[in-house]
């Protein structure tokens, strides 16, 4: 795969993998701006409401009709979350045009339809349609709502919410319940047109055209973009450092019947300088991947979790835990990961483990490769972390990776929180 990144417009970057692995062709269109709680929501609304319809497909019953006579394309609203930043956009996927029965190409009419989706909406008196909005901010309450459900990804949510007061990360990609129900049309239409004038953008491309005919197709799609001051001051603010010495706990109870215990950590030095494969290949060695510490020996071997894996978000300098306990279980299981974490940074590693780890690693890079979406998401973060390597060059380095560099990489990790979602009636039962 050969990868080009070049400047379209002010503040609006391009990057084009060009390749004849895939059948398909992928494009891409983020607008980048901070993660706040005041317009988490909004910025989550904007891209579904542009995607019911432009001025010269004014709902989606047009817009089907088009994608449909481009051999089914399609053009999904993409929300991301990348440490305190938040990514809004599309996401289109369509007909590769050396696999096109009559040869040609379906890039141009791609990006001419996400520049009408991001740059010309269907509007009354230049205002986004309320019905659209409406309808939108319904289907994104009910989205919120629902993760609540999901009691495992609640427990995280939460365990995120309450380690980081007062830090954008603690915001979820979608908002809030509250604040997406305060969202009118007329807000959403002055704050949409104001990050169209001030967001960094982030284009990409993955297939087999040049480089050359994606910026010219791409610069012609986007040719009424406004530019005024672009806001670049959008980074992730890293803490190196635990908030208290002592980890904070926090107990909530809910109708749950597994207990959820999530555990967060802060990287420390490591992320100064971050040796970004030391640190992909602990988090693989510790609960990242299978086999690992915590799957062998706090789940198989003690039997104090019924699921236990750790992740790694390199953005914000964080790696989590996520286990289901029994309520009794929660002091052993709490103490045997903090213990099986210990030995990773005592370099109480075996050679097998590590030769797992460096594999799984490595796999999963590799795997990228086979994944246009994968690979789109792999370079939007390698691009805001402001990192020119690619899957392949990480799995390599992966590779590298000796036991030293790894305890160097969790040498400073610290515990912040502990959040333990309970359930109510088990309490009461104990105190029975």
């Amino acid at each position: 795969m050969h990868r080009t990144r070049r400047e379209l417009f002010p503040g609006a970057y391009l990057t084009c993998l060009q390749t004849d692995k895939f059948r398909t062709g992928l494009l891409s269109v983020h607008l980048l701006t901070r993660l706040e709680a005041g317009t988490a929501s909004q910025n989550a609304l904007i891209p579904s409401v542009l995607r019911r319809g432009t001025v010269k497909s004014p709902d989606m019953a047009a817009l089907a009709a088009r994608l449909d006579g481009m051999y089914g394309a399609r053009i999904e609203p993409s929300v991301r979350k990348l440490g305190e930043i938040q990514c809004l956009g599309f996401v289109a996927d369509f007909v590769d045009g050396a696999a096109l029965p009559s040869g040609g190409s379906l890039l141009p009419e791609a990006a001419s339809l996400l520049g009408e989706l991001l740059l010309a909406p269907n509007t009354r008196g230049g205002l986004l349609l309320p019905q659209y909005v409406e309808g939108e901010k319904q289907k994104l309450i009910d989205d919120i709502r629902a993760r609540m459900n999901d009691r495992a990804e609640y427990a995280q949510t939460r365990l995120i919410e309450l380690m980081c007061p007062g830090e954008d990360y603690a915001v979820d990609a979608l908002g809030s319940v509250q604040a997406a129900q305060s969202v009118g049309y007329v807000t959403l239409t002055k704050h949409y047109r104001n990050l169209l004038g001030c967001s960094p953008i982030e284009i990409f491309y993955c297939g087999s055209e040049p480089p050359e005919t994606v910026a010219s197709a791409m610069t012609d799609a986007l040719s009424a973009l406004p530019r005024g001051e672009i806001d670049f001051d959008i980074g992730t603010d890293i803490r190196l450092n635990t908030v208290d010495e002592e980890p904070r706990i926090f107990t909530e109870e809910l109708d749950v019947s597994q207990g959820k215990l999530a555990i967060g950590y802060r990287l420390g030095q490591a992320m100064e300088e971050p040796d970004m494969a030391a640190l992909r290949v602990m988090d693989a060695l510790f609960g990242g991947a299978y086999p690992c510490k915590l799957s062998v020996n706090v789940r198989e071997r003690m039997g104090l979790c019924y699921y236990v894996f750790s992740e790694l978000d390199v953005m914000k300098g964080i790696m989590t835990v996520a286990s289901g306990i029994d309520p009794a279980d929660y002091e052993k299981a709490l103490g045997e990961i903090g213990r099986q974490l210990q030995a990773v940074r005592d370099g109480d590693i075996t050679e097998e483990e590590m030769g797992i780890a460096r594999l799984a690693v490595s796999s999963r890079m590799l795997e990228l490769t086979d994944d246009q979406g994968a690979l789109e998401k792999f370079w939007l973060a390698q691009n805001l972390l402001g990192l020119d390597y690619g899957p392949e060059e990480l799995a390599a380095l992966a590779e590298d990776v000796t036991i030293q560099d790894v305890a160097d990489a969790a040498s400073g990790i610290g515990c912040d929180a502990v959040y333990f979602l309970r359930g109510g009636e088990e309490e009461e039962d104990a105190e029975d």
